[in-house]
């Protein structure tokens, strides 16, 4: 019943007026406020701040940064095979495995549309027909900056509007098309391994994305925005950082046909860390 009465009530709520005024208060800057939220916040979800550049929670000039906090050299040491896919957050893995029939696998009883998640245009839907996804949902306690599984060029950016919802297990077994549902930014790239896209989903409380070429993905209108970047493409990187949550979710990534294959230990729930190897690909 709790459950449900949570699901129900993510219906009801204002979702994107909670979001702004999240925002603002993680963007606060007042000693007293922030200090006290980064100080119940770190405790209540035990975050490790000895993996963090700066250890003292209280020297973050608002939750926001906090929350981002860049990690030491090291602490995220990536999978030294060339072929590797590396995993791009620290999370768990929601679900992983083959796009059939152009639907991806969310929950048990759930499945969403690839053709929505990327934002409804066809040709893009038709790179990943048959190929392979693998959803990893960030908690509250992880790391929240996402990095690219292999090096690529990227190739368009595409805002999607959407709702907040919590993206929660209980959430993922119960609301229909969840991540095809929520705001989301689609970053599609040319990689060895072929088309590569990275789906970073928002949800409830969350304040905003941010990826290094364009800055805050936040439209003054709530409408969908394709952003193709041409000879201007910029070039990331194996391992760099492609994004970050402020206040956290989920990232999805999404491979062709035939060139990669993930890990056969692993599976739904498993706790992964940014760098480590998810599974392999084919260059030819």
């Amino acid at each position: 019943m709790r459950d449900r009465l949570f699901i129900i009530m993510q219906y009801l709520l204002p979702q994107h007026l909670l979001s702004r005024l999240a925002g603002c208060v993680a963007d606060c800057r007042w000693p007293w406020l922030k200090n006290a939220f980064i100080g119940w916040f770190a405790k209540r979800y035990q975050v490790d701040m000895s993996e963090a550049v700066q250890e003292d929670p209280t020297a973050y000039p608002c939750f926001n940064d906090f929350f981002t906090r860049q990690l030491k050299d090291g602490a995220r040491p990536l999978d030294p095979a060339a072929d590797s896919i590396l995993c791009p957050a620290d999370g768990a893995i929601s679900q992983l495995g083959a796009i059939e029939h152009g639907r991806i696998f969310q929950a048990k009883g759930q499945s969403f549309s690839a053709l929505e998640l990327l934002g409804g245009n066809p040709e893009h839907a038709a790179l990943f027909q048959g190929g392979q996804f693998a959803t990893v949902y960030l908690s509250p306690r992880d790391y929240h900056r996402v990095h690219m599984p292999l090096g690529g060029v990227l190739r368009e950016m595409i805002y999607v509007p959407g709702k907040l919802f919590s993206v929660n297990r209980n959430t993922a077994e119960n609301v229909p098309e969840l991540f095809a549902r929520n705001e989301r930014v689609v970053c599609l790239f040319d990689t060895d391994a072929g088309p590569m896209a990275v789906v970073l989903v928002g949800a409830m409380i969350v304040a905003s994305v941010e990826t290094p070429w364009a800055g805050l993905v936040a439209p003054p209108r709530r409408q969908l925005k394709t952003q193709a970047y041409g000879q201007a493409a910029p070039g990331l990187g194996r391992g760099e950082e492609m994004g970050r949550f402020k206040l956290g979710s989920t990232a999805i990534v999404l491979f062709g046909p035939g060139r990669t294959g993930w890990n056969d230990a692993l599976k739904a729930g498993d706790a992964v860390r940014m760098g480590q190897s998810m599974g392999r690909f084919n260059a030819n």
